[in-house]
C-alpha cells in the first residue's frame, strides 16, 4: 500500500478531470520520462475530461513504471465518483462496464509514498490510528475505502491550524488534526515533511505546522468556480523543495468574482 521512492520527483496534487491543465502541468514540469512524477490522487470527477486524464496517466505509468507513480485519492472510490461525475462520463461516452473496470483499477492503487525515507506523501492526511509507517504497508489491496479508520483518514483527513489534537471533520467523513499531531508523528518516525493534496489553496500550495506539512493542489481555476493557481512541487537530491506555479488561463471564469483563499477544511462535499 506504500511506494518507496528516491529523490528527483515532481509531486502533483488534485487534477479532477481538468485534462488541458494536466497538459499545461507537463509543459511546465516536463513530460515523462524527462521528469519523474508522483501524483497524489483525485484524477477524476468535477472536470469534463476525467477519462482523458486518467487514461493518459495510466498510459505513462505503463510505459514508464519507475518514473510515474499514482496514489489513490478519495475520488478514486466508487461511492464518490458515482455521484460527482466520473460514472456519468463513463456511461455517457462509453458504458457502465468501463466505470466498473476503473473501479477495480482504483481499488488496487497505493495510498502513500515515502521519498528518501524523509517525506511522507498521501492524498488526505494523518489518522489517530497511525503510529508508524508499517501500518500503511500492511493495508490490503485491492480494497474499497471504508467509512472510517486508517485507510479512510489517509484519503480524507485535513489539517486545521485552529485546533490541537483531533476533531471531527466538517466534511462529515474522517477528522481534522492540529499542528501538534504533525510534529509528534514526524518526530516519532524520523520524517521531515508531509506532502498531501485534497484541499483547494489559492497559490497552489500552502504550508502548515511550521512548514512541516504542505498541501499541493494542481487544478487551477478549480471547476471554474475558484480563482486558484495550481502547483508542482519538486524535490531535488538535497531535499530542497521548489514550486512551479500554474496560473488560471481565464480568471474571469471564476463564479466568485474574487480570489478565494481557503485556509480551513472545506465543508462536506465541497472537494
Amino acid at each position: 500500500m506504500m511506494v518507496m521512492m528516491t529523490l528527483n520527483y515532481a509531486i502533483t496534487g488534485d487534477i479532477h478531470g481538468q485534462y488541458q491543465d494536466l497538459l499545461r502541468l507537463f509543459e511546465y514540469g516536463g513530460y515523462p520520462p524527462t521528469t519523474n512524477y508522483l501524483f497524489l490522487g483525485d484524477y477524476v470527477d468535477r472536470g469534463k475530461q476525467s477519462l482523458e486524464t486518467i487514461c493518459l496517466l495510466l498510459a505513462y505509468k505503463i510505459k514508464y513504471p519507475e518514473k510515474v507513480f499514482l496514489l489513490r485519492g478519495n475520488h478514486e472510490d466508487a461511492k464518490i465518483n458515482r455521484i460527482y461525475g466520473f460514472y456519468d462520463e463513463c456511461k455517457r461516452r462509453f458504458n457502465v462496464r468501463l466505470w466498473k473496470i476503473f473501479t477495480d483499477c482504483f481499488n488496487c492503487l497505493p495510498v502513500a509514498a515515502i521519498i528518501d525515507h524523509k517525506i511522507l506523501c498521501m492524498h488526505g492526511g494523518l489518522s489517530p490510528e497511525l503510529q508508524n509507517l508499517g501500518q500503511i504497508k500492511e493495508l490490503p489491496r485491492p480494497t474499497d475505502i471504508p467509512d472510517s479508520g486508517l485507510l479512510c483518514d489517509l484519503l480524507w483527513s485535513d489539517p486545521d491550524p485552529n485546533i490541537e489534537g483531533w476533531q471531527d471533520s466538517d466534511r462529515g467523513v474522517s477528522c481534522t488534526f492540529g499542528p501538534d499531531r504533525v510534529a509528534d508523528f514526524l518526530d516519532k518516525n524520523e520524517l521531515d515533511l508531509i506532502c498531501r493534496g485534497h484541499q483547494v489553496v489559492e497559490d497552489g500550495y500552502e504550508f502548515f505546522a511550521k512548514r512541516r506539512l504542505v498541501t499541493i493542489f494542481s487544478a487551477p481555476n478549480y471547476g471554474g468556480e475558484f480563482d486558484n493557481a495550481g502547483a508542482l512541487l519538486s524535490v531535488d537530491e538535497s531535499l530542497v523543495c521548489s514550486f512551479e506555479i500554474v496560473k488560471p488561463l481565464d480568471t474571469k471564469a471564476s463564479t466568485s468574482g474574487s480570489k478565494m483563499k481557503l485556509k480551513k477544511p472545506p465543508k462536506a462535499g465541497s472537494m
